[in-house]
């Protein structure tokens, strides 16, 4: 009994194996994957490469304006906070940030919210899926990069993946959480008045849960956010690879500026 309880289990070959026979079985479906993400990223960031950045600036703030309710505060942090990473010639490496963390959570948000409606209308998906989330939120963040490297090589689109997966647990358990916690007396009233499933839940559940869902997104985009500097280590372009660079030349100065940048970003 002690004998077999110290045999070493080959996990590790059957991990490794499982991988090669992945990437080999489904080699056209991720580079197709690879090709089409890296040219759909590469479109939006030259589009936005392309619009003046001081003009880029004077919307963003608007729009962050009319967001903030018309409240100057914010608005006024991030008028200073754009020009000052246009001053410091980082205009590219942001908009290359920005492309990432906006496909990474479009992504999360297409994919979490019809999860997190399944969730709550079947408890065995919810059994099925919630050990799922669970693992993946455990997970540290590095531990993403291991199949995003192995299935798509290095750049943009194995930083999208790495983020997707570590961004999207809030998105389906908020979704989860908002239409769950809904009163049985509303949606029996919706029963009541012959409501069909569909109008049941575009009229009346997703509505009275939006502010859990936007809370689920606001996390998100804050995760996918963070995920920058880590994606940079697989040849992510953004603020996160100049992050990555000074940290390794110990730039210690230079370093804070780059998480100063970033912390703007999270605001």
């Amino acid at each position: 009994m002690g004998n077999i309880l110290e045999t070493k289990l080959p996990v590790a070959k059957l991990v490794e194996k499982l991988t090669e026979w992945l990437t080999h079985t489904f080699s056209g479906v991720f580079n197709f994957l690879q090709t089409i993400g890296s040219y759909i990223m590469d479109w939006i960031t030259n589009v936005l490469l392309f619009i003046n950045p001081l003009l880029f600036i004077v919307l963003v703030t608007a729009a962050v304006f009319f967001l903030a309710k018309k409240k100057w505060p914010l608005a006024t942090f991030t008028f200073l906070g754009l020009l000052f990473i246009y001053n410091q010639g980082l205009w590219e490496h942001l908009i290359n940030t920005f492309t990432l963390v906006l496909v990474a959570s479009l992504i999360s948000i297409i994919i979490g919210i019809p999860l997190g409606i399944w969730m709550a209308k079947s408890t065995t998906v919810r059994q099925i899926v919630n050990p799922i989330l669970d693992f993946m939120q455990t997970m540290p963040a590095f531990v993403y990069l291991i199949p995003a490297v192995a299935f798509f090589g290095i750049g943009m689109v194995p930083g999208v993946f790495a983020s997707v997966i570590f961004a999207l647990p809030p998105t389906v358990r908020f979704t989860n959480l908002g239409i769950s916690n809904i009163s049985t007396e509303l949606v029996e009233a919706s029963d009541a008045f012959g409501s069909t499933p569909r109008q049941k839940l575009l009229k009346v559940e997703l509505p009275l849960a939006k502010n859990t869902i936007m809370a689920g997104i606001n996390q998100t985009m804050m995760l996918a956010l963070s995920m920058v500097v880590t994606g940079s280590m697989i040849g992510a372009p953004g603020l996160g690879r100049e992050v990555l660079s000074f940290q390794q030349l110990m730039l210690v100065l230079v370093l804070f500026l780059g998480w100063l940048w970033l912390f703007w970003l999270l605001f």
